[in-house]
């Protein structure tokens, strides 16, 4: 089965009929089988979603090592890059992770109003802490209902019919009860990310580069990460992320997990820049040949001549301070700690001018955005510095323009 598998894949043959129609008229599939009989197609659907799904990395692994021993690939450096990849669900059945906690903190504030006031109309009360919970909501419904049966009272439907209190509070409270499940389903479901698909709950929604509309529509897909050694797919995953940046970590994790060995060069494109990625790496003593974000912004002549930037500035380090364009100093005026998504805390420094009244470099130094309450002639030079990144980035800038690291770059293009 799992040679049928692979070759029906190998010959872009993906439906689970049509790799069974091949076993039956294929001669290359018949002699696959052998003299087994022909699987229909929901046992192949089975063994891919069951079993082929649980053993893929391992499969991948062996043939890493298979790889290895005969040759084939050298172990040391690895090309990393991604693609995005449209899933089948529908388009329009997103389900966005900020809309939900927002009804969620809306239905959330209305419960314990609507407790109180069942409890003051019916004479009860219900025990619970700080947090409301389902099971208070249950309890609360158990009440109701036995309320409604003690007394005897009708439920009516219909136009012209008058509710009672009792069944106007049981049907509020069912509908408090079904829009809570539904909410806590959502958000069990899209988990780290920030929405998903109702008919493909593994897919995200992303900007693709295909834009049939023409309006950056995002549309449910998979950031599928490939690494390549030797012009061999070593290593794939998919992640949820829409950019690359998260991805790093985890995929050569990932990878060493099942393959128990760890590539030397790490070579990919400025998406997976950060300084996260530099520490994760400089940590497990491997080196980063990471294309930097402003490599290509660098050589224009406008970023040359921005006088704004740290970069076009003089740094003196004994007195960790940065000179302006006006020969004025930019002071250390506090350091503050900056949590990222995945948890990273950033060390970030902020450098002031004292004054830059009268400076006639201003307008190009600071940019007036119009949304500071404070007035322009007022307004002070400020900007943040990241240290550890500043270093790491020159440290793997220069590994990256060196000999070697051009040959990689000239590698990953390949």
């Amino acid at each position: 089965m799992l040679k049928i598998v692979i070759y029906a894949n190998m010959n872009k043959i993906y439906s689970s009929r049509d790799i069974e129609k091949a076993c039956r008229r294929d001669i290359n599939f018949m002699y696959l089988l052998g003299r087994a009989s022909v699987p229909d197609h929901s046992t192949i659907a089975r063994f891919r979603a069951n079993h082929f799904s649980t053993v893929a990395k391992d499969i991948m692994s062996q043939i890493n090592r298979l790889l290895s021993k005969i040759g084939e690939i050298n172990q040391q450096t690895i090309y990393i890059d991604g693609t995005k990849i449209e899933s089948a669900a529908n388009r329009y059945t997103f389900v966005w992770k900020k809309s939900i906690n927002k009804n969620y903190e809306k239905l959330m504030a209305k419960i314990p109003d609507f407790i109180k006031n069942c409890e003051e109309m019916f004479n009860f009360k219900i025990k619970y802490k700080d947090v409301i919970k389902i099971k208070h909501l249950k309890k609360l419904m158990k009440k109701l209902k036995k309320i409604a049966k003690d007394n005897k009272i009708e439920f009516v439907h219909g136009k012209g019919k008058r509710k009672s209190q009792i069944q106007k509070s049981i049907e509020t409270l069912e509908s408090y009860i079904s829009r809570l499940k539904m909410y806590n389903s959502h958000l069990f479901k899209i988990e780290k990310r920030n929405s998903y698909s109702k008919t493909d709950n593994d897919a995200t929604f992303m900007r693709m580069k295909e834009d049939h509309m023409k309006n950056g529509q995002l549309k449910p897909a998979y950031n599928i990460q490939a690494g390549i050694d030797s012009s061999y797919i070593t290593w794939i995953e998919s992640f949820p992320n829409p950019t690359d940046t998260n991805t790093l970590k985890s995929f050569l994790n990932d990878f060493e997990i099942n393959n128990n060995f760890r590539y030397k060069n790490i070579v990919a494109d400025a998406g997976y820049e950060s300084e996260e990625n530099y520490v994760y790496l400089k940590d497990n003593n491997q080196i980063s040949y990471i294309k930097t974000l402003d490599y290509e912004s660098k050589k224009k002549k406008s970023c040359k001549n921005n006088i704004g930037i740290a970069e076009n500035m003089e740094y003196i380090s004994e007195e960790d301070c940065y000179i302006c364009k006006n020969n004025r100093k930019l002071n250390l005026e506090k350091e503050i700690t900056r949590k990222t998504s995945t948890g990273y805390q950033r060390k970030v420094s902020i450098y002031s001018c004292n004054d830059c009244s009268n400076c006639k470099f201003k307008r190009s130094c600071i940019k007036n955005n119009g949304r500071s309450k404070i007035s322009f002639e007022d307004r002070i030079k400020r900007m943040e510095v990241s240290k550890t990144f500043v270093r790491l980035r020159n440290e793997n800038l220069d590994r990256i323009t060196s000999d070697i690291g051009i040959k990689f770059r000239k590698n990953r293009s390949i």
